[in-house]
């Protein structure tokens, strides 16, 4: 990956990638016959899209999702392997002629959420989530991911004698997270082989977003989300009286003068023209009453970063800046990066982005696409794009027209998706992979 990751890098980045790879024309089109056929499955997906919605489930427990997605390949005809990583389901559709071996990506599961939009089939169900019942809701649109997927997996099965290659179908459980102590999501499926045996070539996954009107796809090339690592700070001091400091060691000082500290890691270390970055302690938790210094403080956060060089760029200011500051205040101090959970950078590769806006412009038109900026959430399929080349995209889920601001965001009770822009999902997924099998990403 390159040192910075800034548009004045990846412009021309893409303009070479555009020169060197070959690429569409303008005019490239879906055959009147796909595009009656993804026309034919909308209400299929809907329907299928409202189903998943009332009956959501949290990661690594996608059991009824799973089942139903295993029965439609089925009866496609494609080859089914369940299980994979807990609750996975991947399809493999094996052209009539040789080619590249194309992925398509969703994820699955739900979030514990109680949810209050008032749609005809909106969630009821209750689950469990670290030991205490909670609602589960899809609130992050993953059931519109699913039920794309499975539209898309229809209308390529229609063609599959005059398929140049191989698709395969990633129905990824846990993007969300696992339940406390297990593995899951997309890190476990690339350790279990997902993206061998066939290899994949290329991947292509989409997600939906409710700031986004529906009919529009956002883009971007490099850089789309960032890495994610947890951070885990513990300072050891030593207890005492609270009426005599003296004759101990503060943590809770020491703490404060770390937290401190680490303001200045983004603000002093970071090139932020070339890099955005985030240091966020979430959580302290030390002491029991007012008047006793406690022996240990322990603190918890996030650290995000667009870049590898960035992340350990990061990675080091942080344990030197806890460590000195410890030691400047009598005390010891364990830091733990990362700690529970860890992403790298998902990104997407320009040269196969440089290949598909012309597929994209031509599904969608120029007008409904627009370039992206990265943003600093983070997303499981970066294991994925770490391996292979991948294009990850936008897809709009807003009713046309109203007010961004007044919108729901993603993972709140009023998630709302507007159902007239999946149809463009299951067109784009469907017309990136035939053009991929038509002229190999490689």
């Amino acid at each position: 990956m390159p040192q910075h990751c800034t548009t004045r890098f990846a412009l021309p980045a893409l303009v070479a990638a555009v020169l060197a790879m070959p690429t569409f024309a303008a005019d490239f089109s879906l055959t009147a016959s796909t595009e009656n056929q993804c026309k034919a499955v909308e209400p299929k997906v809907i329907g299928w899209r409202r189903e998943i919605h009332q009956n959501p489930e949290l990661g690594n427990r996608e059991f009824k999702t799973s089942a139903k997605v295993a029965a439609h390949l089925k009866k496609l005809g494609i080859k089914v392997q369940t299980g994979v990583a807990h609750t996975g389901v991947v399809g493999i559709l094996e052209g009539g002629k040789p080619g590249p071996v194309i992925a398509i990506r969703a994820d699955m599961d739900g979030l514990p959420i109680t949810e209050r939009t008032g749609v005809p089939f909106a969630s009821k169900v209750k689950g469990e989530y670290n030991g205490a019942e909670v609602g589960v809701m899809h609130a992050c649109g993953h059931d519109t991911h699913v039920a794309i997927l499975m539209g898309v997996a229809e209308v390529l099965a229609g063609q599959r004698k005059d398929l140049s290659g191989t698709v395969k179908f990633i129905f990824q459980p846990a993007e969300e997270g696992t339940p406390k102590g297990e593995e899951g999501g997309a890190e476990l499926m690339v350790k279990e082989g997902v993206l061998d045996n066939p290899k994949v070539d290329a991947i292509f996954a989409l997600h939906i977003d409710a700031s986004l009107d529906a009919g529009k796809i956002g883009w971007k090339s490099g850089p789309i989300a960032a890495a994610v690592d947890d951070l885990r700070i513990v300072v050891k001091g030593k207890g005492s009286h609270g009426a005599y400091p003296w004759a101990g060691i503060d943590p809770i000082v020491t703490s404060a003068q770390i937290i401190n500290g680490l303001q200045t890691v983004v603000s002093r270390s970071v090139e932020l023209t070339d890099n955005a970055a985030v240091v966020t302690i979430g959580k302290i938790q030390g002491g029991v009453r007012s008047n006793i210094i406690p022996e240990q403080v322990e603190m918890l956060g996030t650290v995000r970063t667009l870049s590898d060089d960035a992340r350990t760029l990061v990675h080091q200011r942080i344990h030197t800046i806890a460590e000195n500051i410890a030691e400047s205040m009598g005390a010891t101090v364990e830091v733990n990066l990362p700690y529970s959970s860890h992403y790298p950078v998902n990104k997407n590769d320009a040269a196969l982005v440089a290949r598909m806006l012309p597929v994209l412009k031509a599904i969608a038109g120029e007008a409904n696409l627009s370039e992206q900026k990265a943003q600093t959430g983070a997303e499981d399929h970066s294991f994925f794009a770490d391996k292979v080349p991948s294009f990850y995209i936008s897809l709009g889920g807003k009713i046309p027209g109203k007010d961004p601001k007044t919108v729901a965001d993603h993972h709140t009770a009023d998630f709302y998706v507007d159902e007239s822009g999946l149809i463009l999902g299951v067109r784009a997924l469907t017309a990136m992979t035939l053009a991929s099998l038509q002229q190999p990403a490689n």
